[in-house]
């Protein structure tokens, strides 16, 4: 099998600096320690990024494009009722949250506040990633009104960006707090605006 070690390198870099960023934040990540961490010359990190500041646009980029992959992958599963995915999809991210030690594992929560007022680039990163989120939301809802699996009143596209809203500030108070409240709340919420069909 054909190794692309350039590709692996980059690669490296940014997952290395998206763990990193989890614990320290992105400000509080130096470049020497993510270099150190991911055993990389500093001339290495150059060849791929021209600054810091490109590598967290680069870094948020990835974190989406995987996260995006997961969930059409995920909202994609022929077996239940869109429905029944929506609702597990939130609950899957409870289910993280309390078995891992109280961890939002996610650099939107994580990154969103920190880096916005402070990159217009990596804040476009988190907007243009967080609109690919709610349209996959979207489509769902979409698709779960019309095989008649749930009810929900309004446009899906208003509501699947009510939903994320709704989430994103529930991960943040539980990161906070600690506690999983938040997020049950806003499960039980979601569960409630999904209404099922009268039959």
């Amino acid at each position: 099998m054909k190794r692309h070690p350039e590709h692996d390198t980059c690669e490296h870099l940014l997952t290395t600096g998206a763990q990193l960023c989890l614990s320290r934040g992105f400000t509080g990540m130096g470049l020497s320690e993510l270099l150190a961490t991911a055993k990389v010359p500093k001339g290495s990190f150059y060849h791929y990024f021209r600054s810091k500041e490109a590598f967290g646009v680069a870094m948020l980029e990835r974190h989406y494009t995987l996260y995006n992959q997961q969930i059409q992958q995920y909202f994609n599963q022929g077996d239940t009722t869109y429905r029944e995915r929506i609702i597990g999809w939130y609950q899957q991210s409870l289910n993280y949250f309390c078995q891992h030690d109280k961890l939002v594992n996610c650099l939107t929560v994580k990154l969103s506040a920190e880096v916005c007022d402070l990159s217009e680039d990596m804040r476009t990163a988190l907007d243009n990633g967080s609109a690919q989120v709610i349209s996959h939301l979207a489509n769902a809802l979409k698709k779960g009104r019309a095989e008649q699996s749930l009810h929900f009143s309004g446009d899906p596209d208003m509501q699947a960006h009510m939903m994320y809203s709704l989430w994103l500030g529930a991960s943040l108070q539980a990161k906070i707090s600690r506690r999983a409240e938040p997020l049950e709340c806003a499960l039980a919420h979601v569960t409630q605006l999904l209404a099922e069909p009268v039959s």
